[in-house]
């Protein structure tokens, strides 16, 4: 088992924000909607036996808004999954979870907000991590606004408590490849990608490529059981996660 607990931050959020349902959340699929705990896919096509592990030094930080940890589609979980220093915290316009304040003053953490610069005041954007004196260094924590893109826009809008933090503005060569849920713009990018851009800019290409991999045999999975056929675990996405694996050391 990775250090990262098991349920982690994502699960937990999502338990969190079950119990206060006033209905239940039903997703489709499966036998009588059924889907599995660890992964959230129907049993029939679970990816629990294919959970990374990759040892990372930097931190991811979830804000995600009402609904997102409900989503099967959800992935902020696949980052969970692989990255063991993963927190998760529901966002909300008129309070903050103290938790969360706690996290961003915590003096091991590098707190830096991730967001497109053209949005932003040029004085606050940065385009890699900014540098630290601190011996030993502390350690990146990305923060990642975890929603669709209009309400990213309003949690950046009415999240004052984050207008402390530096905003890294990725600058990325390729187009989304994710296929879930679409934007309409090729240049918005799925978190797990965002989060996979930030592992690689903090200098883990392991845990960079590895959670790429991830998204793309989730991909797999999720959209061989919508269409309900079966998964072809000897594919070369497959083959690409179990050779990422294969090279930890």
């Amino acid at each position: 088992m990775p250090a990262a607990e098991w349920p982690h931050a994502v699960s937990r959020l999502r338990s969190a924000r079950l119990a206060r349902s006033s209905k239940p959340f039903l997703a489709r699929g499966g036998p009588r909607g059924e889907r599995c705990a660890g992964c959230r896919l129907v049993p029939s096509h679970c990816l629990c036996a294919l959970r990374p592990v990759v040892p990372t030094r930097a931190g991811v930080c979830l804000l995600m808004a009402d609904i997102e940890p409900l989503k099967p589609s959800n992935t902020g979980w696949l980052v969970a999954d692989v990255v063991a220093d993963t927190f998760a915290f529901g966002w909300a316009r008129t309070e903050v979870d103290p938790a969360l304040l706690a996290l961003l003053a915590d003096p091991q953490w590098q707190p830096v907000l991730v967001f497109p610069g053209e949005f932003v005041a040029s004085e606050r954007v940065v385009t890699e991590l900014p540098p630290t004196d601190d011996k030993p260094a502390r350690r990146p924590l990305f923060v990642l606004l975890d929603a669709t893109w209009p309400e990213a826009r309003k949690m950046f809008r009415k999240s004052p408590y984050l207008n402390h933090l530096p905003v890294l503005s990725l600058q990325p060569d390729q187009l989304s490849h994710y296929k879930l849920r679409r934007s309409r713009r090729d240049d918005h990018f799925c978190t797990s990608e965002v989060a996979a851009l930030c592992l690689d800019l903090a200098g883990e290409p392991l845990a960079a490529q590895t959670l790429e991999a991830y998204l793309e045999v989730f991909t797999r999975h999720y959209l061989q059981a919508k269409n309900q056929l079966p998964v072809d675990l000897a594919d070369a996405a497959h083959q690409r996660l179990r050779d990422l694996q294969g090279l930890r050391g």
